[in-house]
Parts: structure tokens; sequence; C-alpha cells
């Protein structure tokens, strides 16, 4: 319930400031239909969440409510563009007329004119980030290379899924186009790195109907996210193994491919100390040393860390590779090159390389708080490991 509270009041202060633009934008005998609009488009919202936070989502109510909440979320989405953008005509014109007087009629008619330009910006933007989000996903072969990777494991094929986020933002249909890709990929191993869920465990049903038959060669493997720690993530992990996909929560399994051994570790989310945001532990969080526990020394070790910013605990549990999820590339930039996940830290998408380790970070699938992304299209990677000094005629064989 803490949880919607604080949801409610951040729209709520979100649409305070939006009401407040509008009326200074659009012309007075419109002032009487806006609050009705706004309460008219968020009332679905609202009780969309509520129905959600107190366990009755099993009312048909909801399959109502879904499409019109979605749908706020598209307005959400307008909301912070267009603020975004009369924010900036504000500061332009304060920085062209710096003595001009601030409710001077010339002020009002500039703002007035950039009004319908902003929002029609913010239309298209949205509309762009949403065709972008729920459009098939990119699916880049990208190899990683190694200098001691057993020659067993030379041309290993990994598809690679992270922050699904089934949920009110991801239809059905989506996640059928993510595991119509991976099909299409007929990877040697899946690995997943977290945030199955948005935050409760019942919306990953669709997910385990449509994906309960991929099952590649050397298996499935996973590792939650923090989103998947919101509630009790028991079902989660009970369902993932229903079919096929082995939870790996601060342990490991040794996997064997033409005479060479393959380490596998997972590590638990930070999260599960802090399930629910009210301090209910589902687990200790990252254990490097117990994961690693009892490694053969000659095993190749590929480390799942939902988070980059952890990557300092794979390292610690000797992974030479390590695949993390969460920032999303971003999923809003805004500004072309520069990503908004750095709030995060460094790692943010693609691959990096530090003192011998390497990390590759995805991109993910799904979207979390906006039905949208700007510059960071969903991302299924099919990873393929090469020993150091491959054929380049190799690239794209499989094995």
């Amino acid at each position: 319930m803490s949880l919607f509270l604080i949801t409610l009041g951040l729209l709520t202060l979100l649409q305070v400031g939006h009401l407040h633009l509008l009326r200074r934008q659009l012309p007075e005998r419109w002032h009487g239909l806006l609050n009705w609009a706004l309460i008219l488009i968020h009332l679905p919202l609202a009780c969309f969440f509520l129905l959600r936070l107190t366990g009755s989502s099993q009312l048909g109510l909801m399959e109502i409510l879904r499409p019109l909440a979605r749908g706020a979320f598209y307005f959400q989405a307008l909301t912070l563009l267009h603020m975004g953008m009369a924010g900036s005509v504000l500061l332009y014109w304060h920085w062209r007329h710096p003595k001009a007087h601030v409710m001077s009629p010339s002020r009002r008619a500039f703002l007035r004119g950039a009004a319908l330009g902003s929002a029609g910006v913010a239309v298209v933007s949205s509309s762009a980030g949403a065709l972008q989000a729920y459009g098939p996903p990119e699916t880049p072969t990208l190899e990683l290379h190694f200098d001691d990777l057993p020659e067993g494991l030379d041309g290993l094929s990994i598809a690679h899924l992270s922050d699904l986020h089934a949920g009110p933002m991801v239809p059905t249909g989506v996640l059928a186009l993510w595991r119509d890709a991976l099909r299409g990929m007929k990877p040697d191993l899946v690995l997943y790195t977290g945030d199955f869920v948005d935050s409760r465990p019942e919306e990953l049903a669709p997910f385990f109907g449509l994906f309960h038959d991929v099952a590649p060669p050397l298996g499935s493997y996973a590792v939650l996210g923090n989103h998947d720690y919101f509630q009790d993530p028991r079902p989660i992990w009970q369902g993932l193994e229903a079919i096929g996909i082995k939870p790996l929560e601060n342990t490991h399994v040794i996997l064997e491919r033409r005479g060479a051994r393959l380490a596998l570790l997972g590590l638990q989310d930070p999260m599960a100390l802090n399930g629910r945001f009210q301090g209910v532990k589902f687990g200790p969080g990252p254990e490097p040393f117990l994961a690693s526990r009892d490694i053969p020394r000659d095993a190749f070790r590929l480390c799942l860390n939902h988070r980059p910013s952890e990557w300092h605990a794979a390292v610690a549990t000797g992974a030479r590779l390590t695949l993390s999820g969460h920032t999303h590339g971003g999923q809003i930039n805004l500004i072309p090159g520069l990503s908004s996940a750095r709030i995060l830290g460094p790692h943010t998408n693609g691959i990096y390389e530090e003192s011998g380790r390497t990390l590759f970070v995805t991109r993910g699938l799904g979207v979390v708080g906006l039905p949208m992304r700007i510059n960071a299209p969903p991302e299924l990677p099919l990873l393929v490991l090469r020993k150091q000094g491959f054929r380049p005629g190799d690239r794209l064989l499989k094995d």
C-alpha cells in the first residue's frame, strides 16, 4: 500500500504541474474541462494499481482496466515530454529576453505559440517511443574473445534475455514476438538476467505459456532481478523450474561441451534483502564465495548478475564473463549518444573489459515506468564465445 501511495503522490504532483502549464497555454474557455479530463484519464490507472497492490488481480475488472491504464501510462509520457519541452521554451525565452516582464503579452503569445509545437513534438516522440518499445527486438550477433577459453567452448552460442517486465505494460503479443525471435536464433544455451515481472509473480503467467517449449541443447538458466523481489519470489522460482528454466541464486552448475567445462554461476540480487521495500528478507543477497564453491579449476566461469553495478561481486567469483541487464540502456535517451542510465553507474550498455574480465550489459526487452523507448530499442543478443585467434570466416558459423 505504501508503494501505491508513493506512486499516487508522484502522479498527482506531475499532473498538478501539467494542469498549471495547460491553463497557461490553452484558451480560458477550455479550463473548466481540464480537471475532469485529467480525472477521467487517471482514475482507471489509480484503480488498476490499487487492485494489483491489494491482491485483487483475479477480478475480471482488471481486464477492463488494463488497456485504460496503459493509455494513462502513455499520457504520462506525453506529460513529461510536454513539460520538458515547455520548460526548455521558457528558458530560451528568458535567455533571449532577460529584462522582459514575466507576465508580458509578448511572453504569453510566445508560450501559446510554442504550446502547439511542443505538444505535437511530444505526441510524435511518444508514439515513436512506443513503436520502438513494442516492435521486434534487435537481435545482434556479438562475438566475445577469450585467450583462455577451452577449445570445446569455442563457438558456443548464448541467447541473453533480460528485463522482460511482464505485466500491465507488456502485452502477450509482445512476449510472443520475443519468443519467436529466440526460437529463430537456435542457441546452444539460453540465459536470463532478471526482472521477469513488473512487480507481481502472477504477471509471469503469459510468459510461462509462451516459453515452456523453448529447449536449447545445454538448457536455460536464470537469476532474478530487483523487480522480482517486490513480492514473494518463490512462485517465480517454481514457475521457472516447471518450464525448464533453472534459477541460479548464489549457486552454480557445470555444463560440458566437447570435453570442456563451463561453470555457470548466478548471484542473487541485493533486493532479496529488502523485499516488498519493507526489509522482508527473501535471501542473503549476492554471495560470490558461496556461488563459486567447489568449482573445478579447469572450468571457464560465466556469471549471471542482474545489476552491472554489482560487477565486483561477479569478479569475486572468478568469472571471466559476466552478463547483466537492469539499465534498459537508459530506455529514454532524449540526447542521442548520451545514456540516461549513467545515473546507475558507468556500465550501461554493451561490452566492457577491465583487468582481463569482460562484462556484457544488454538493453533488455521490456519497459518500466513509461511504455516507450527512445534511442534504446529492445535487444535480444546472441553471444558467441570465441577462443582468441579464431578465423574470420568462422564469424557466424554454428557448431
